[in-house]
């Protein structure tokens, strides 16, 4: 039985709307958020306990596990895929070492469950990209990539071996309308939404016609929690499940926003992050998902648009952006 849950890396994209949303389904002081970071956002610091943490701190995180004996971790902790090239050795160092120090806490401490997301940048470019299977060759060519498929290697090893419940996902790029993402190559779907209101313009940095799959952030942390609370038993796939919702490309997701603001307009510029982007599928079959564990997204690229643009509009209007 779960009772006591730390995330890592909960100050990020993800980690800042997930907290809140495992706070409510398991309770305020039961779900513990961590971060390198002292700083917090407002809604996460004054909805229950937070500790500071660098997971490559092996002996602080098992104090604090320790101190609220965690049974459950949620680890999002990671150097995402443009920085990660930037200092690739960081995002080895944070990427693998401070996975392992969770494995084996978990492992020494005989822990309910351990999640860890991996990631489309599993993939590389000998990977299909059209409908990129569940069973696929992996040889990305990014830091990032090479550590995923690394941590999904490693998840699976742990459940063989040691007998621990470890799961994971990988994630596409995911579009939020609260948290701004930190250094990914898929950051475009995000700032493209923010320019739009501030601006009615965005220059990109992908190729116009560079098709990604992309999940909305409500999809993102139904999935996440949908596999987190999934039975065990009936998984048949452990660290690796490809999720999909849609798949877009820049010209469309601003064809979308015309929809709603006619006279928005985009220019491209593509940089280093194209290269990284090409490396990527283009759709994802997700069937394993699906069937394992009753995966569903909700939203497709219109509603997307249309949801993103209130929120951020609203935003806007109060000053907050």
């Amino acid at each position: 039985m779960i009772e006591k849950i730390l995330v890592t890396g909960s100050s990020g994209q993800i980690g800042s709307e997930l907290v809140l949303a495992l706070r409510n389904i398991y309770g305020t002081d039961n779900v513990i958020a961590s971060d390198k970071c002292a700083h917090t956002g407002i809604k996460l610091a004054d909805s229950g306990p937070f500790e500071q943490l660098d997971v490559t701190d092996r002996k602080h995180m098992a104090e604090i596990v320790d101190k609220y004996n965690v049974n459950a971790i949620v680890h999002l902790a990671a150097i995402l895929s443009a920085v990660g090239e930037k200092k690739p050795m960081l995002a080895w160092d944070v990427n693998i070492n401070g996975m392992i120090n969770v494995f084996e806490i978990a492992r020494e401490r005989k822990m309910e469950r351990i999640l860890v997301p991996s990631s489309i940048a599993a993939f590389g470019p000998s990977t299909p990209i059209i409908n990129t299977p569940q069973e696929t060759i992996l040889r990305p060519t990014t830091m990032y990539g090479i550590t995923k498929v690394t941590g999904e290697l490693l998840g699976d090893y742990y459940v063989a071996k040691f007998g621990l419940d470890i799961r994971g996902l990988r994630y596409p790029g995911i579009i939020s309308n609260e948290t701004l993402p930190g250094g990914g190559t898929t950051d475009y779907a995000v700032a493209i939404y923010y320019d739009a209101i501030k601006y009615g313009k965005y220059e990109c940095f992908l190729k116009e016609d560079t098709m990604l799959p992309m999940m909305y952030m409500p999809d993102c942390l139904k999935a996440t929690l949908d596999l987190f609370q999934a039975d065990f038993n009936k998984l048949k796939h452990h660290s690796d499940f490809n999720v999909g919702a849609f798949s877009v490309n820049p010209k469309m997701m601003a064809e979308s926003i015309r929809k709603f603001i006619p006279s928005f307009e985009i220019t491209y510029k593509p940089d280093f992050r194209q290269e990284i982007a090409d490396s990527w599928p283009n759709s994802i079959d997700d069937t394993a998902a699906r069937e394992e564990w009753n995966w569903s997204p909700s939203y497709d690229l219109d509603t997307m648009t249309e949801d993103m643009l209130k929120v951020i509009g609203e935003k806007h209007k109060k000053g907050l952006i």
